[in-house]
């Protein structure tokens, strides 16, 4: 077995140390650190916790910790080092933003279908993150990573539509909490329009169906047991009836990775252009007027947008709501679809 070698420590590093009380004898590493109030004040999220903790940066009785479900014993000294923010390593570059809002703490951008959100192996440049280091230049926050500056929280590189960024550390902090609690206590709204193909028999509907990485294709993610998965949850309601097709309004209550694309096709009713998801239901088009057929076969994306975006400001507290409407290929295809 390979062992990695333990982080480096810099003096830069910030440092918390911990007495474990009798109460707490049994309890998870990560949860532990979660609880106490320097770490939240801190603003470290329990994810962001369970990686420092994996990385090798928590100690127990001075001995490296590496696994967040370690159960802590009276007496134990718990340590959890915390490295500053990482900076942002990929480079600017003047691609055109779409910007909604923006303040001195964040910005909403609405964008656009075929824009990636971040670099990954695939894409390292030509990305929503390139276009905000160039507009943000070091104003941008870093506690996202190397690889993510900003980022809170993503829509996929074919979905058109709204989504926040952050500009400095402590609007990071307060916007990541509200998605992390998917706006079931907190202040959070996420819409999109969907269009799907067939009609629901239902004006409107909940799907609950826990999603993981599918066991084949590694790519795509899918409908899994509930020991496999993450919880997903997913409320729709019908908005226009095409016959063949259909518009819906999708609210997400939790932001799992394609879980509108998954749910819908999990029901019956995959996204209209999406090849992942909706290839079997391509004959579906066969049904459709001329006009609406051919512009389904050029639409080059997944039907699905971002339209409604809400939340409390979290620095201010003010709350905000931000509208986007259809861009204009979708707008043509919902008139398409509408014609007698």
């Amino acid at each position: 077995m390979t062992v990695t070698a333990p982080p480096q420590i810099d003096a830069t590093d910030a440092r918390f140390e911990f007495l474990v009380a009798p109460q707490h004898a049994g309890v998870r590493l990560d949860r532990f650190l979660a609880e106490q109030p320097e770490i939240v004040a801190a603003h470290l999220s329990r994810s962001r916790i369970k990686t420092l903790i994996e990385e090798g940066r928590a100690r127990v009785a001075d001995v490296a910790a590496r696994d967040p479900a370690k159960k802590l014993a009276a007496s134990d000294q718990v340590m959890l080092i915390v490295p500053p923010p990482a900076p942002a390593e990929p480079q600017g570059e003047n691609i055109a933003l779409d910007i909604v809002y923006e303040d001195r703490h964040l910005l909403v951008i609405d964008k656009p279908a075929g824009l990636v959100v971040h670099p990954a192996s695939a894409h390292q440049s030509g990305t929503l993150v390139n276009a905000l280091i160039a507009h943000c230049g070091d104003s941008l926050s870093g506690v996202g990573g190397v690889k993510k500056p900003g980022i809170v929280h993503r829509i996929d590189k074919d979905t058109s539509g709204l989504l926040v960024v952050a500009k400095t550390d402590a609007a990071h902090h307060g916007l990541s909490r509200l998605f992390a609690d998917h706006g079931r206590t907190l202040s959070l709204t996420r819409e999109y329009l969907a269009f799907v193909w067939g009609v629901p028999d239902r004006a409107h509907g909940t799907v609950e169906a826990p999603l993981g990485r599918h066991s084949t294709q590694r790519e795509k993610m899918a409908v899994v047991s509930q020991a496999r998965g993450r919880e997903a949850v997913t409320h729709w309601e019908k908005i226009e009836d095409y016959g063949v097709a259909a518009l819906l309004r999708c609210q997400l209550e939790t932001g799992r990775t394609h879980q509108i694309r998954v749910h819908m096709a999990h029901i019956g009713h995959p996204l209209i252009g999406d090849s992942t998801y909706g290839a079997g239901f391509k004959t579906k088009a066969t049904k459709l007027a001329p006009r609406a057929r051919e512009i389904v076969e050029h639409l080059g994306r997944q039907a699905l947008h971002a339209a409604t975006l809400g939340f409390e400001h979290p620095i201010s507290g003010e709350e905000m709501m931000f509208e986007s409407e259809l861009p204009a290929n979708l707008k043509t295809l919902r008139e398409a679809l509408a014609e007698v």
